[in-house]
């Protein structure tokens, strides 16, 4: 009997597995063995040796460019919690009508109903040396000259950043913070804590594993992304998307394939960190 529900088990959860078998693990798979090939200039062939793998974890470029790629994703990660936390919190404990939080909702949606790279590209007339705020800012008197920096820099890319994934951060605490029971908040309250100590005694830890999904989305969208500093940048900057990017358009699939590996043992890594500090399973 044990061993017809064990059987029948497999069975049910074998149309899962053959789904993730063949678009997760299969993938991963071949990557990984390619990541040990070998190449020449203008060809690669079946090999097995660590030249890829050794050239990463030696060269100066290499490490400057994680390097980069984390500052991105730091700094991306700290401004989309602080924006995607402030509205979240503005929508869940300050609007009162159900009718008026989704209208508000639906407004944070919008820019996201086209295309990443159309509202990525729309920040260039905006930034650029004659675009509309540099204009406005010298019809101010603020500034005699344009800004160079607003576009093609590193502030363009976080920038750009922010906009494009600040919604993935906003849903998953804004879901949290709807969950919370109103009733500790008024507790807290009724028990002489101020707003601030609400905030950080009773918010925040409830609101947890909401920061947490949102902050695993943020950072593995920022690491993988390539064609957000492609563009914002003007090729002044660079990230681990990018190379990845440059190496398969070179036809140099085996360096491709080991920074592929790396960066998903660096992001698999974060994630993991992050979700020690909160165990999501158990406060969903």
């Amino acid at each position: 009997m044990n061993a017809m529900r064990h059987i029948k088990g497999w069975l049910l959860v074998s149309p899962l597995l053959s789904v993730l078998s063949f678009f997760l693990l299969i993938p991963v798979g071949v990557i990984v063995m390619v990541s040990f090939w070998g190449s020449s200039e203008y060809s690669y062939y079946p090999a097995f040796q660590f030249e890829n793998y050794q050239y990463l974890f030696t060269s100066k470029v290499t490490v400057s460019v994680y390097l980069k790629t984390l500052m991105f994703t730091a700094i991306t990660w700290f401004f989309c919690l602080t924006i995607g936390f402030t509205v979240a919190y503005f929508l869940a404990f300050h609007v009162k009508s159900l009718t008026m939080q989704i209208t508000l909702f639906l407004l944070c949606t919008i820019p996201f109903w086209t295309s990443n790279i159309i509202r990525m590209i729309s920040w260039i007339p905006f930034l650029g040396r004659n675009g509309i705020a540099n204009n406005t800012l010298q019809n101010w008197g603020w500034i005699d000259e344009p800004l160079e920096w607003l576009l093609f820099s590193e502030f363009a890319v976080i920038l750009a950043f922010v906009h494009l994934f600040c919604l993935f951060m906003i849903v998953p605490i804004f879901n949290t913070m709807m969950r919370i029971d109103r009733s500790l908040v008024e507790a807290a309250r009724d028990a002489g804590a101020s707003g601030y100590q609400v905030l950080r005694h009773v918010i925040i830890p409830l609101s947890k594993p909401g920061i947490m999904i949102g902050s695993i989305f943020v950072v593995t969208l920022v690491m993988g992304d390539f064609i957000t500093v492609r563009f914002m940048s003007g090729g002044q900057s660079a990230s681990v998307g990018r190379m990845i990017s440059n190496e398969i358009g070179l036809l140099q699939y085996p360096a491709a394939s080991a920074s592929a590996v790396v960066l998903l043992l660096t992001v698999l890594l974060m994630v993991g960190a992050m979700l020690r500090m909160v165990d999501i399973r158990r406060e969903l």
